[in-house]
């Protein structure tokens, strides 16, 4: 392709070669449906199969949702059993054979269909202890529970969790020791049905609770776990094995850990209730966050994620750095609808990182920009990834409250980054993109209706539609504004959107359940009353102290973990012990939150840093020491929620504007002093002045915003009088 030059005859045929080199989009396939290493590629009447069960699962919430509720408990069970159903035919439990005579034996697939044998008399056991509910008896045969129920479900569960770690076979095809954990699925889920239906439900948790509660419990806790190491891998498996092992290793613990224990049927007949698995980590994901999955899978079925990206590049595609800055609009859009930081790295990251390093970022840093960008999406308002739906039902504060606070941190963190690449820009002499090389602004404009479903949902939420309603008028009006574009979504684009949104839910669903598990935990031993007074101590020290530490139990749970997962964890860990301390709720749940969102970009395990590591070709640790450094802003905003309630919209407007407009100011310092750019380069005894001016602004009292300030103007002025024109500078450097 020949480019024009500013040198070429301005004529009309060069005018005409130029419009027909601007790409229409740069963005194709951002909305492709992203297939995970472990995923089954069904064909034929498996594929009808599996997409038929998925468009079911996604059916079956937004016509409970919206049409046909279901009691509580029942729901939430069918919730996460659907999703263990559909998890266990999706995603297999070892690698993939390369064709079929690399396959496991045949001994291994004869001895998983033997195990559908108990597997299938579970279930039918099941069917026969509703029959005798339902003729009026009071409970249950324990010796039927335990000999016909209980050691045959235990048994085949765990045999067919082990089975599944040595069965490979080819991609294409199911595997019966999955079909096993499935049935044992619907037994355990059916059992806790016909059970919390019924008088029995009152008796969880006491020594009277039936034992075959129990037996449900254990083996649905097995599948959840083995589920979540499929789909999320081993962290969040190992850190809830290690809460499961401290319930009964606690009595012997010595100091503030030990407790007085309990046992194994009390504590797992309590912990599949709404005190643990089906508590609010899956009150969330069975109402919010599976709402807002189908709502960006229609977004992605209509291909708005496409032109997203696309009204990114052609916004800021032509700035210095231009990639890395579209990197910045682009994932915060994305990732604002995407639950997870590593999945919007890996969606959005496939497109800007190979263009980040072709205007001259090196891999390293293109990576890092791209893994800071995707994991503030996660604290993008209004959606906010999945966390501030939890933080709603954990805290009681509605959700519209919680997403207004989080504008200011929001702007400050996106400003941050921004500034960063703007100033490793210019102190790199990088270009931005040719405007042959992105599409048209102009062209992109004629196609703004497109934001539509989200304005639609932002309006929805604060004229005081309920959460669920303005997701579901969100998503129906995604459908509709399709129809204003080239990418009209008909009956069949509906099926397919309902049918991602089936799939993409398995991993948040897996996760909220592991995630319930470990707050089970944490509320049935008191553990988390435990660190509360352990925080309490601190404080009295010292208040900086003790956010400090619950600053670094923050990152450490959410160390390898999904932002959710890390939230809910660290919210019933840490946050009570910050509200004891005296800090407000909403401070006190977003301080957590922050921290649990950030540790996806914290070494030395950064989930999202190593994903963008994986694009870019560079190595993981020292992409995730960039994406950390990058990122700066959002380790030490945190802590000025505390000294300046402000920052969250608390206060009066003045008060507000202030602490932004000058917070904001001190980011640009922040981002200057680690660049060491501002007008052009600044030197050692600068950059300290830029620090601490920094520290002043970001702080927001209002004495200290008027020595940031003054800061701030002085090393203004000795800039610009030293190098002038920046531009001229960043061009010459």
């Amino acid at each position: 392709m020949s480019h024009k030059t500013d040198q070429e005859p301005d004529d009309l045929k060069d005018d005409a070669h130029a419009a027909s080199a601007i790409p229409e989009s740069i963005a194709d396939g951002v909305d492709e449906d992203l297939v995970e290493p472990n995923r089954r590629l069904f064909t034929g009447w498996q594929f009808l199969l599996f997409a038929a069960l998925a468009i079911a699962y996604s059916s079956f919430h937004l016509i409970s949702l919206n049409v046909y509720p279901m009691e509580t408990w029942s729901f939430r069970i069918v919730h996460i059993a659907g999703a263990l159903i559909l998890g266990y035919g999706l995603f297999a439990g070892a690698r993939f054979a390369d064709d079929d005579h690399q396959a496991s034996g045949a001994w291994i697939k004869w001895v998983s269909y033997a195990l559908l044998i108990p597997a299938a008399y579970t279930l039918a056991q099941v069917f026969l202890m509703y029959q005798t509910l339902s003729g009026g008896a009071m409970r249950i045969d324990p010796s039927v529970e335990n000999w016909h129920y209980g050691y045959p479900l235990m048994a085949t569960t765990a045999g067919a969790i082990v089975l599944s770690w040595f069965y490979s076979q080819a991609r294409h095809r199911f595997n019966p020791a999955d079909l096993v954990l499935m049935v044992c699925a619907l037994a355990s889920a059916g059992y806790l049905l016909v059970a919390y239906n019924t008088n029995i439900r009152m008796s969880t948790g006491t020594s009277f609770a039936p034992s075959g509660i129990s037996w449900a419990a254990i083996a649905g806790s097995l599948l959840i776990l083995e589920l979540t190491r499929r789909v999320a891998g081993l962290a969040l498996v190992v850190i809830s094995a290690i809460f499961l092992t401290y319930v009964f290793a606690g009595p012997y613990l010595p100091g503030f850990l030990g407790y007085p224990g309990l046992s194994l049927q009390r504590f797992f007949s309590q912990v599949y209730t709404d005190a643990g698995i089906l508590g609010p980590t899956t009150a969330v994901s069975s109402t919010y966050i599976i709402l807002f999955i189908i709502f960006a899978a229609f977004l992605q079925a209509s291909k708005v994620g496409d032109y997203f990206v696309n009204f990114a590049f052609a916004a800021a595609g032509r700035a210095r750095g231009g990639p890395a800055k579209v990197a910045i609009f682009a994932s915060g859009l994305m990732g604002m609808i995407n639950g997870t930081s590593a999945g919007n790295v890996v969606s959005t990251g496939s497109l800007t990182i190979p263009l980040m390093k072709k205007v001259g970022y090196p891999a390293r840093s293109a990576g890092a920009i791209e893994a800071a960008a995707s994991t503030g999406g996660q604290i993008m308002p209004p959606i906010m990834g999945a966390g501030a739906f939890i933080m709603a039902e954990v805290t009681g504060i509605p959700y519209t409250e919680i997403a207004l606070a989080a504008v200011i941190p929001a702007i400050l963190y996106f400003a941050s980054i921004y500034f960063m690449v703007d100033f490793e820009a210019a102190r790199k002499g990088m270009r931005g993109m040719r405007k042959d090389e992105i599409p048209l602004f102009s062209k992109l404009v004629k196609q703004v209706y497109l934001f539509a479903p989200i304005i639609i949902l932002i309006v929805a939420l604060f004229m005081g539609y309920s959460v669920i309603r303005a997701g579901t008028l969100a998503t129906a009006s995604a459908a509709v504004v399709s129809w204003l574009s080239p990418n009209k979504m008909g009956f069949r684009a509906i099926l397919k959107a309902l049918q991602i949104a089936g799939t993409m839910s398995i991993q948040i669903i897996a996760v909220c359940a592991c995630a319930g598990l470990i707050v089970g935990v944490i509320s049935l031993t008191g553990v988390g009353a435990r660190f509360s007074s352990l925080l309490l101590g601190l404080a009295g020290v010292s208040q900086l102290l003790a956010l400090v530490f619950a600053m670094l139990i923050s990152i450490l749970l959410g160390m390898g973990m999904p932002t959710t997962a890390a939230y809910a964890v660290a919210a019933s860990v840490v946050a009570p012990g910050l509200i004891n301390i005296g800090i407000e709720p909403l401070i006190a749940h977003f301080f957590v939150f922050y921290f649990a969102v950030v540790s996806a970009i914290t070494p030395p395990v950064a989930l999202a840093s190593y994903a963008a590591a994986g694009i870019s070709g560079d190595n993981p640790m020292g992409t995730s020491v960039a994406s950390f450094k990058i990122g700066l802003a959002a380790f030490i905003v945190p802590f000025m929620f505390f000294y300046s309630p402000a920052m969250l919209m608390e206060g009066s407007p003045m008060q507000i504007l202030r602490v932004g407009l000058t917070a904001t100011l001190g980011i640009v310092l922040l981002s200057g002093m680690v660049q060491a750019w501002f007008f052009g380069p600044v030197n050692l005894v600068q950059r300290v002045v830029m620090l601490v001016g920094a520290l002043f602004l970001i702080y927001g009292g209002i004495y200290t915003d008027i020595a940031g300030l003054a800061i701030g103007i002085v090393l203004f002025m000795m800039q610009r009088k030293m190098h002038g024109g920046g531009s001229k500078t960043a061009q010459a450097g």
